[in-house]
């Protein structure tokens, strides 16, 4: 048994977790388009969104990374059960991570702070990507922390439906200002 995540009730896994991880697909597939494209899921846990992203859209190429060893063997195993090819886990801390190709999208859900999560990544994200920050109530401090601490970003708000959740989600779509 594997517990990697506060919730365990299955009615709540599906609206908290799974559907609440779907919920910036949309928004996903409009920013990197039909073709495929290179994601990275930052301190991926238990794989959400990541593995949700990479299921529902299998153009999406989804790197999981965290810096715990049990939750990236954990991930790996649901990749090989489940026949994920477009699925690749990584054991690392992100800002020691390095790529041969930049990623189009990051995206974190309850990561860290909205200035310090761009500063973590910026050397993984490619000239024209986005970072999508998935959040509860709408951030406005670190919102604020981010315009004074990394002038070039624009954020953008949504605020995100998600099915059977009566709760406030938003997402924070982000991109160094050209």
């Amino acid at each position: 048994m594997h517990n990697l995540t506060t919730i365990d009730a299955p009615v709540d896994v599906l609206s908290h977790h799974l559907l609440d991880s779907l919920a910036i697909l949309l928004d996903v597939q409009r920013v990197v388009g039909p073709g495929v494209s290179r994601i990275l899921d930052v301190g991926a846990g238990g794989g959400l969104p990541g593995l949700a992203l990479a299921i529902a859209a299998p153009n999406l190429r989804v790197t999981l990374v965290d810096k715990v060893q049990k939750k990236i063997a954990f991930l790996t195993q649901v990749k090989i059960e489940l026949g994920l090819g477009n699925v690749d886990c990584v054991h690392s801390r992100v800002e020691e991570l390095r790529t041969a190709s930049p990623f189009e999208l990051i995206v974190a859900r309850a990561f860290t702070s909205l200035a310090e999560f761009v500063s973590l990544t910026r050397h993984l994200l490619a000239a024209d990507g986005w970072w999508f920050a998935m959040k509860g109530a709408l951030p406005n401090d670190e919102l604020n922390e981010l315009a004074r601490s990394q002038p070039d970003i624009r954020a953008r708000t949504v605020r995100l439906q998600v099915p059977h959740l009566n709760a406030e989600r938003h997402l924070i779509m982000m991109q160094v200002a050209r």
